[in-house]
């Protein structure tokens, strides 16, 4: 249990929600130079970047607009009691380093950033950003050996190329992860995927790899419990990370994403999903495909950033575990 204070957010009855600087959940804002830095547990962090997307961009928005509304999180979780802030110390470490102008380049900066973050020792809670982003950040954190993953989508992002063979995009990441031995594909879990096919092949690769894919009608037919009894059996107590597209939830709920399909999963249903990773050796997480431009309004960031709040408290608890 953390009794610093420097670590805690700034309450509410101290300072209005609406005043100050705008740090992911009101908390410290910490540069990886800092020396307070190798006393963080669990680093916030964006990545300011959608170089991978395809077709509607935005998500390079995202981190923006998710600390602003991330300043609506309170300490307390609702239905466990967990107040993570106690349980670790938090930070904002700032954003990953990125260009816009150049993929490959970009992906190197932010696997660069999150070595400094694994040479410190600190469990990260990633913000994108456009999915892409997941693979750089896999690259540090796999440095022991292939990671096993819960991964929260409308699309298997198992893809192999676009546009005559690029390979770098939001849709190819996790394939690229298992080509590159940084994910297990036996512990890899896909929840929530549907919507139209160009043709089934990143499917059929996937399954064919050992990946388990649960298509949204699974999940409904089934139910959060069965699920994700199943998901945890699959990765086991082996290091695990969770990579969670704002898009696995149905657009009615956040509609401010670049590739929304109909039939997703409930806000409540996503936040039921994450509790249900309690106890899970976890080693990081990341929440992706905000994308403000098509949600002014802020309604999908405050979506993502309470489920951001929900991921931190199954990492403190992990860290916790982990002593």
């Amino acid at each position: 249990m953390t009794g610093d204070d420097f670590f805690q957010p700034v309450s509410g009855f101290d300072l209005p929600r609406f005043a100050g600087i705008p740090t992911f959940m009101r908390l410290p804002h910490v540069h990886l130079r800092d020396d307070r830095a190798a006393d963080v547990d669990i680093g916030l962090i964006g990545v300011p970047w959608d170089g991978g997307t395809t077709n509607r961009a935005g998500a390079r928005h995202g981190p923006r607009q998710l600390r602003d509304l991330s300043t609506m999180i309170r300490q307390v979780h609702p239905h466990t009691g967990v107040n993570p802030f106690k349980l670790a110390r938090c930070a904002d470490l700032g954003d990953a380093p990125v260009n816009p102008a150049d993929v490959q380049d970009a992906l190197a900066r932010i696997t660069g950033f999150y070595d400094q973050v694994m040479d410190l020792g600190i469990t990260p809670l990633s913000a994108g950003g456009d999915h892409l982003v997941s693979l750089p950040i896999l690259r540090a954190l796999a440095r022991q050996g292939p990671l096993g993953m819960v991964h929260f989508d409308a699309h298997t992002d198992l893809f192999d190329g676009y546009f005559g063979g690029f390979r770098y995009t939001h849709g190819t990441p996790f394939r690229r992860a298992i080509e590159e031995e940084l994910l297990d594909p036996e512990r890899v879990v896909q929840i929530g995927i549907r919507g139209t096919m160009y043709d089934g092949e990143d499917i059929e690769w996937g399954e064919a790899q050992g990946v388990r894919i649960i298509m949204i009608e699974e999940l409904m037919e089934r139910g959060v419990e069965h699920v994700m009894d199943e998901a945890r059996e699959r990765v086991g107590r082996e290091p695990t990370y969770v990579s969670f597209d704002i898009d696995g939830i149905d657009p009615a709920f956040a509609p401010g994403t670049g590739t929304p399909e109909i039939g997703g999963f409930t806000s409540f249903q996503a936040q039921r999903m994450i509790r249900k990773l309690s106890g899970l050796n976890l080693i990081g997480a990341d929440l992706v495909e905000v994308s403000p431009p098509f949600d002014p309004s802020g309604g999908t960031a405050w979506l993502g950033a309470s489920l951001m709040f929900e991921l931190m408290c199954v990492l403190a608890s992990a860290r916790l575990e982990q002593g």
